[in-house]
Parts: C-alpha cells; sequence; structure tokens
C-alpha cells in the first residue's frame, strides 16, 4: 500500500469513529461547536489572513487569473462572512432524529421513520476556501463527520481554517476527527479518497466539470452531484411579454457564471416576431451575445448563427442560445434532448400548459413564471446548502441539511411478536 493510500485509510478510519460519536450527540452540543469554530475564525484572523497572504503569492507566481485570485482571497468581510454563516447554521433546526409518519399497524405495532445522519461525507472542492467552514458547519449540523479536500492553491489557507474548526470542536467536547482537512497536495489522494467506500458513505464533488467526470469514472463511493447546468426556459404563446422580458433578463444576467444561470432561450413561434426584437434590445443593454437558430435570425437582425454544440452548452459567461419553437410539445423535447437536469422554467399565463410543462420536464428544479437563479438553497428556504444534485436518488435540487440524512425505519411495539 502506498503512502498516500495508507495516510488517507487513517482518515477514513478515524473520521468513521468520529461519525459514531457525532450521532450520539446533543444538537446542543453540535450547535455549541458551531458557535465556537464561528469565534475562533473571528480571533484567528490574523493568522488566517497571514496563511492566505501565502496562497496568494504562490497563485501570483503560478500565473492565476483576476477571476481566481479573487475566489481565493480572504478579506476581513470574508471571514466575518464564514463566521456568521457558522452561527446562522447552528440557528437552523436540527434535521436529526425526527420522526415521522408514527402510524399504527394492524398487528398492533406502530411503524414509523427517524431522519438520521448519512455518517462520513467526503467533500472535494476548488479554490474557495470560505468552503472549508461552510461544507463543515453543515455536516457538523447534520451529524456527519467529513473529510474535506480543498483545492492546492488554498491549501495554506484551508489548513489555517481547519486550525480553528478542530479548536471549536475540542471546546465543545466533540472529537477534532470529526472535521478532517487533507493536508496533502498530491491528486493520488484524490483517488485514494474516492475509493474508500469502506469509511466514506456520500461524495460530493464541487468544481469544474473535468473534477467531477474524473471522480464519476472512477469512484465506487456514491455521490451527491451535479455536472452541468444546461438551463432552459420557454416562452410560452401565452406569456406576458413584460414578464418574459423581466424573467429571461434575470434568469441570463443576473450572474453570468453560475449553474442556475439561463443558458437557452425557446420562444413559441407565435409570439417570436414580436418578442425576439424586445429581447434583442434587452440583451443587447447587457452586453450578451445571442446565438439563434435559422428561424429567429430570419426574425431579428444581429444574432450569431448557432452551432450545434451551442444547444449544450454551459456558457457561464454573456452569451444565450436562441431558438424558435413549435409549441410546448417542441419545447419540453427539446429541453429532453438538450437539458442537463438542473433548472428549467416557463412563462405563461395558460394554467393548463403550465401544469404540463411541471409534470413533464424531468428537472430537479422547474419553474413557472420566476427566473433560473432562484435554484438555490437559500431561495428555498434551506438556509444553506452543500451543493445541487441532478441525480434521482437519495437528494434532488438544492441540497442542505436534510440532505445530508437519510430514513430509518422504527418500530414500537409492547411485546409484540408475529404471529
Amino acid at each position: 500500500m502506498s503512502e498516500i493510500n495508507a495516510t488517507m485509510r487513517g482518515i477514513g478510519q478515524t473520521a468513521r469513529a468520529a461519525s459514531r460519536r457525532l450521532a450520539a450527540s446533543e444538537a446542543g452540543a453540535r450547535n455549541a461547536a458551531l458557535r465556537a469554530i464561528a469565534e475562533r475564525l473571528r480571533d484567528d484572523r490574523a493568522a488566517l489572513e497571514t496563511a492566505n497572504e501565502k496562497d496568494l503569492a504562490a497563485g501570483r507566481g503560478n500565473g492565476l487569473d483576476a477571476a481566481l485570485l479573487d475566489r481565493l482571497t480572504l478579506t476581513d468581510a470574508r471571514i466575518d462572512a464564514m463566521a456568521d454563516g457558522l452561527e446562522q447554521i447552528a440557528a437552523l433546526p436540527d434535521p436529526v432524529g425526527a420522526v415521522s409518519h408514527l402510524d399504527p399497524m394492524p398487528s398492533g405495532i406502530r411503524v414509523g421513520r427517524m431522519r438520521v445522519p448519512l455518517g462520513v461525507v467526503g467533500i472535494i472542492y476548488e479554490s474557495r476556501p470560505n468552503v472549508t467552514a461552510d461544507a463543515a458547519a453543515l455536516c457538523l449540523k447534520s451529524g456527519n463527520a467529513c473529510v474535506l479536500r480543498g483545492g492546492s492553491e488554498a491549501l495554506h489557507s484551508n489548513q489555517a481554517i481547519a486550525a480553528c474548526i478542530a479548536a471549536g470542536l475540542a471546546d465543545a467536547g466533540l472529537p477534532e476527527t470529526a472535521v478532517q482537512v487533507v493536508r496533502t497536495t498530491d491528486r493520488a489522494a484524490v483517488g485514494a479518497m474516492i475509493t474508500l467506500d469502506e469509511y466514506i458513505d456520500v461524495l460530493v464533488p464541487r468544481g469544474g466539470k473535468g473534477l467531477i467526470e474524473r471522480i464519476m469514472r472512477e469512484a465506487t463511493v456514491p455521490m451527491i452531484k451535479h455536472l452541468d447546468g444546461v438551463c432552459h426556459c420557454y416562452v410560452d404563446a401565452e406569456a406576458d411579454p413584460a414578464m418574459a422580458e423581466r424573467v429571461v433578463v434575470n434568469a441570463k444576467t443576473q450572474r453570468y457564471g453560475t449553474c442556475n444561470t439561463l443558458e437557452t432561450l425557446l420562444v413559441d413561434a407565435a409570439v417570436a416576431a414580436s418578442l425576439l426584437p424586445r429581447f434583442k434590445a434587452a440583451f443587447d443593454g447587457h452586453g450578451v451575445e445571442l446565438r439563434g437558430c435559422e428561424r429567429s435570425r430570419a426574425l431579428v437582425d444581429g444574432l450569431t448563427a448557432a452551432e450545434p454544440a451551442d444547444w449544450d452548452a454551459e456558457y457561464l459567461a454573456p452569451i444565450l442560445a436562441v431558438a424558435v419553437v413549435d409549441g410546448l410539445d417542441a419545447a419540453i423535447e427539446h429541453i429532453d434532448r438538450h437539458g442537463s437536469g438542473h433548472t428549467d422554467a416557463i412563462v405563461t399565463r395558460d394554467h393548463a400548459r403550465a401544469q404540463r410543462f411541471l409534470r413533464e420536464v424531468d428537472s430537479s428544479s422547474v419553474m413557472v413564471n420566476a427566473s433560473t437563479r432562484f435554484a438555490d438553497g437559500f431561495e428555498y428556504g434551506l438556509g444553506a446548502e452543500i451543493g445541487i444534485s441532478t441525480d434521482k436518488l437519495h437528494a434532488r435540487g438544492p441540497v442542505g441539511l436534510e440532505g445530508l440524512t437519510t430514513q430509518k425505519y422504527i418500530v414500537l411495539g409492547e411485546g409484540h411478536v408475529r404471529e
């Protein structure tokens, strides 16, 4: 066994042991740990900023672009935001131990379901050091131990945050090994981690498409993940024009680099001639390039010809694919063929069509008369999220505290035996 594999197995073993203690802990202890970690982050901000400067200096030396350096930077405001986030998570309702559907059976037993932690959560992420605190907080609140592997560019920052987490856990009387941040930058550690199915119960990859594709190929541990965010908005023939413009423009321009940003606009042929020029003028004001199908380019000037790859593109940039479609059936067919199962929306005043769209579009979030940018754990009232899942088993859509738990059946009897 290689040294890396041995190290990762050791981390997995101690995480598994810590997970049993966390599962048995009281919510008050976990909340106390979160508040203690927040206090440590604020008190140790000088050490955090010193560690972060080492990462920034290395990043500048390695030619990281301005956007990545910004994501990497820990300012006073960002440290305060991390600490505030921990306290907000501490204030959320505890999902662990909740019992539902405790129903009497004809035999006399009562059968219900209890919400329990998953166990050990492995999270692999890039760039942003604040993810270390956020991920640890969500796992702790939901009673899970976690193994965190951040990007090499944030190594010193992540270790400084990890020291605050360990101290906060100790202050609350919880095992420091409940949160372990992998210290090595060797990529072999990822390969070892994603095959630790003996110790890690679920993986949450948070990063670029290349990282997630690699984990999908190689992992033996189940995952909560999404690969692409090819989000659509279909403007129906019965859409209110002003509403359609407001929703579509917001979905694309509110932020360009997020997985819930609009990437393809579908417009019903019955209203395309009147609406496309209006949409084009609005997007010109935001500097958005429109890549249109042949039918859309015949109706409005200034659209770039769309290539076949545009219908499957997640641009994460001020570029939008535009297609004219023949009604709701054609829109649903297009989404089924080219969508990524993330978030899709319809703008319409027709209730029956809205209901069909909700039923027939097979995505983790489906919306009526609302911007796709709402597909977010905070906006859904989850308080916080560990990520978004486009899978259909266990968790789907934004994954918050409840998504980091599972359920088991509980049976209550009074000496009942099966005849």
